[in-house]
């Protein structure tokens, strides 16, 4: 009965490592950290991973509560963060992308009190929509979990801790909130600032004109006509954004 009741802690000791890992990615990483999926789904999804991932590895049996074993569980949990910090930074674009839109197409009221996001523009709930529906279409699920498997074979349990070039990296990624946002909203943004300038010469030329009965209606069915137009680009740039944040990822790892 003693030797099974080790056996048992040794195993627990082994699994604890996979599902640290898994458990904080899934827990930071887009689609599964909103409130839709609470946390019984993602802890039960954390689990199942763990399960098919800790057959293919040997894992260390290291004590947790020993000063090695808290360094190593302290190194698992910034690495499933920083995964998912790291593709948070798309969707961050994504939104900020909406809220340029909509400021510039006078939607900057219309906004919605969303329980994931927060109270965000219309526009943005919808950027964020069509990101996740891409990020599924090119198989970013499988990308990560293949990713989550690499991390195993080249960043092994309690032998290699993350140090202050991938921090650094990771707020290097950051900007690209801003420069993903001007990429995604640059078209839309641009030509309704020529419109702009159109509504304010048709106004020099006719100051009887109510500028706001007509500037308004006219900058809000140009940006959806905009928008409508410009689909397939925005669709292709937030679809680079993916794949640059999961090449980002394994560069910060070191896994590249």
């Amino acid at each position: 009965m003693t030797l099974l009741a080790a056996d048992i802690i040794a195993k627990f000791y082994g699994f604890l490592w996979p599902l640290t890992r898994i458990a904080a990615t899934l827990m930071t990483v887009p689609v599964l950290s909103i409130e839709a999926a609470n946390a019984r789904i993602r802890i039960t999804l954390a689990v199942a991973l763990t399960l098919l991932v800790f057959p293919l590895y040997d894992w260390p049996v290291i004590d947790p509560f020993s000063p090695r074993g808290l360094a190593a569980l302290l190194n698992e949990i910034a690495i499933g963060v920083m995964t998912g910090l790291t593709l948070q930074v798309v969707t961050a674009a994504l939104i900020v992308a909406g809220q340029s839109i909509s400021t510039a197409m006078g939607l900057s009221m219309a906004n919605l009190l969303d329980p994931n996001l927060g109270n965000v523009p219309v526009l943005s709930q919808f950027l964020v929509i069509l990101g996740t529906m891409i990020f599924l279409g090119i198989g970013g699920h499988l990308m990560l979990i293949s990713l989550l498997l690499d991390t195993f074979s080249l960043l092994p349990v309690g032998q290699s801790l993350l140090g202050l070039s991938a921090i650094t990296n990771l707020l290097r990624w950051s900007s690209m909130m801003f420069l993903g946002a001007l990429l995604i909203a640059l078209p839309v943004i641009a030509s309704l600032l020529l419109i702009n300038l159109g509504l304010g010469v048709v106004t020099r030329a006719a100051p009887s004109l109510n500028i706001f009965a007509v500037g308004f209606p006219a900058l809000i069915v140009a940006g959806f006509l905009l928008l409508l137009i410009s689909m397939g680009g925005t669709a292709n740039r937030i679809q680079w954004l993916w794949l640059q944040g999961f090449a980002r990822v394994r560069e910060m790892l070191g896994i590249g």
